[in-house]
């Protein structure tokens, strides 16, 4: 056990431990502590134990054998399932304090997997000891503002049950420190308390309190844990605070199911609505259709969209035109034709024409890929190829053919061109149907891990659809029965971006994306199973979505103009911040709404659609952009920098191609079917 606890010699009050059929109540499972501070010396920790309350507003009180500056009272509101804890601090004289609490849940710690959504996936072993995970330590806990809901989960994989704690505050409030390590005293007043999971000799605990600490270590930027962080916030004498937590116990046959219930059960606990904005579908496209005019490159021998490495204080274009990932220029310029031809803005559907063009006679390799990433003035081609990125480029040329085939226009060259890759496609496809994540011109392998593998589904069954070529949905199958016995089954979503290793969204969604497309084109039982499979990997994708609106102190930017976190997503388990990655998703939830009368799922896709709106960069609203449509992308909201700033603001480096590409796509619903239908 990494952290140091002195434990209580003599409890006589739990909080909870639930069963199979409730939620008993046990005096020997909870051991509470309040820690105070003197600035300029080390805290104090008292160990607390309990009885009943002289108050009769009050059930229990907490004390201490030693006389403290302020009294705690606790009331436990029991239910059949659940039980609700409500912790009362009231000052007799001004204090610095910070509260804990651990409640033991009976299993043995072995035989755990842990769920902090958007955070935390089975032991996190998929992300590296320079990220939380296993590979560190066995007990973790975080600040809330971490989580997509300030909820830890405990699924016991022996006795197939799930416990969890869930804070149930509301959350109005954050303050600035001067110090991220160490015992640290907030500038104010913050609504943002901790929970996490802890080994104690071999068992289980969940542990939760106010206000924040981060240990065994704290993770303030990619692949750099810090000292861990214990927050003291000032009570004034004859102020009350109150926290309450929830704690519950449900059962789940696998990690999968545990997923599913508890994200349920946070999004019926938090009901996240829509987010009120000014902002239509068409006057977004409007506005971000800026970005085509003022990204566009055209004296390189591939015409381009500047979306990759600008500077959030210029947007200045630079020399980096890439395919996929996060440039997504070609995306990008079937979506300035398609709108542009929309709007009779001939200067966006020109732009556009150029980039196909250029990109068909100058941007492939000796063997026929993509060229992913040109750097012009450094005279450097990407040498090793990404499923995602050619993926990437293949799905937009395919659009962009369909939608000219309509028009009756016809691109043979480029035809050809895709033809050629997607027969490499096959060649490069595993035997048990995975792709590689890279690999060379010569279909040698650079790294062959197959978390990227989903992002070749869509064009290998576009690519059926568009050719009437069976060989490719036969691909496109191979790759989900990977997905299904690799990825889907065992709940092992990783990897699917390229500049991680880690449990990430990215991969659930591409997952639960992948499985709809071929549901969109299969009948009877084959589409029944594809969209089972859509359904199971979604709740991964889902958990990464905040649930909640995180607060930020005054001074930091995001919280200065208002943003509201619900229905944006958490990156990884490497990188901390949340983004508008989306793309297909609104629609995947959309149509799993129908197929499974779920109407949580087109209700939370409405939270996304509406809540992915507030930061449009426009005259008078910049939203801390220097240019118009560039929308922004590192979107710090918790405590972590990616690079700079740290939380309320951005990383002073972002790629808006793949920002204005993901919300397009979010609001132009249904490509996906009207494509393949």
């Amino acid at each position: 056990m990494l952290f140091k606890r002195t434990f209580c010699s003599m409890l006589l009050l739990a909080v909870v431990l639930a069963c199979a059929y409730g939620v008993n109540y046990t005096p020997e499972r909870v051991c509470a502590y309040v820690s105070l501070k003197t600035p300029g010396n080390s805290a104090e920790r008292y160990a607390l134990s309990f009885r009943d309350s002289e108050n009769p507003l009050y059930k229990y009180q907490l004390i201490s054998p030693e006389k403290m500056p302020l009294l705690i009272y606790q009331d436990v509101d029991q239910a059949e399932k659940s039980c609700r804890v409500t912790v009362f601090i009231v000052a007799l004289e001004n204090v610095y304090f910070h509260f804990d609490e651990q409640v033991k849940t009976g299993y043995r710690h072995d035989d755990c997997l842990f769920y902090m959504p958007g955070f935390w996936y089975r032991r996190n072993l998929r992300s590296p000891k320079q990220a939380p995970s296993f590979h560190t330590s066995d007990s973790w806990v975080v600040r809330e503002d971490r989580l997509s809901t300030p909820l830890t989960a405990v699924f016991n994989e022996k006795e197939k049950t799930v416990m969890s704690v869930i804070r149930l505050d509301d959350y109005e409030s954050d303050a600035l420190t001067t110090h991220q390590e160490g015992e640290v005293i907030l500038s104010g007043s913050t609504s943002i308390g901790y929970t996490g999971f802890e080994n104690i000799s071999g068992e289980t605990s969940l542990s939760f309190g106010f206000p924040y600490k981060e240990e065994p270590r704290s993770y303030v930027r990619k692949l750099t844990l810090a000292p861990s962080v214990e927050a003291f916030q000032l009570l004034k004498k004859g102020e009350t605070l109150t926290l309450t937590w929830e704690l519950k116990e449900a059962d789940a046959t696998d990690f999968s199911e545990c997923v599913q219930r508890t994200w349920e059960y946070c999004y019926d606990t938090y009901r996240p609505q829509p987010v009120e904005t000014l902002y239509s579908s068409e006057e977004m496209k409007s506005v971000l259709s800026n970005y085509f005019v003022e990204s566009f490159v055209d004296d390189t021998p591939v015409n381009y969209f500047s979306g990759v490495e600008l500077r959030t204080a210029t947007c200045e274009r630079n020399d980096v035109a890439e395919v996929g990932f996060v440039g997504r220029t070609l995306l990008n310029a079937f979506n300035a034709l398609e709108y542009g031809e929309q709007q009779q803005r001939t200067d966006l559907a020109g732009n556009a024409r150029l980039v196909f063009d250029s990109y068909l006679k100058n941007g492939f390799s000796s063997a026929g890929f993509f060229n992913e990433v040109i750097h012009y003035k450094r005279g450097a081609i990407e040498q090793n190829h990404s499923i995602r990125r050619q993926s990437e480029g293949i799905y937009a040329v395919l659009h962009y053919l369909n939608y000219e085939r309509t028009r009756e226009r016809k691109h043979l060259e480029w035809e050809k061109r895709v033809r050629k890759m997607l027969d490499m496609f096959l060649l490069l496809q595993q035997a048990d149907g995975s792709f590689p994540r890279k690999f060379k011109d010569d279909l040698s392998l650079v790294d062959s891990t197959g978390g990227s593998t989903p992002s070749a589904t869509l064009p290998l069954v576009m690519g059926y659809k568009y050719f009437k070529d069976k060989r490719y949905l036969e691909a496109a199958r191979r790759t989900v029965n990977y997905l299904e016995m690799e990825i889907i089954s065992k709940s092992d979503y990783f990897s699917s971006t390229l500049d991680a290793n880690c449990e990430d969204k990215e991969a659930s969604l591409y997952a639960s994306t992948a499985a709809y497309y071929l549901a969109l084109v299969s009948k009877g039982e084959e589409r029944a199973h594809y969209t089972a499979l859509a359904r199971k990997a979604v709740y991964f994708a889902l958990s990464w979505y905040y649930t909640w609106d995180v607060p930020f102190a005054q001074g930091q930017m995001l919280g200065d103009i208002g943003l509201k976190t619900r229905g944006w997503g958490n990156v990884s388990v490497e990188n901390n911040h949340i983004d508008v990655f989306v793309f297909d998703f609104a629609d995947v939830l959309r149509w799993l709404a129908k197929e499974y009368s779920e109407q949580r799922f087109a209700d939370f896709a409405e939270v996304i659609s509406t809540s992915m709106r507030q930061l449009l960069p426009h005259e008078g609203h910049m939203c801390g952009i220097a240019k118009i449509g560039y929308y922004p992308e590192v979107v710090q909201h918790t405590h972590w920098d990616y690079g700079k700033n740290g939380k309320g603001y951005y990383n002073t480096i972002f790629a808006p191609g793949w920002t204005v590409a993901s919300l397009w796509e979010l609001f132009s619903p249904g490509r996906a079917e009207s494509f393949l239908r």
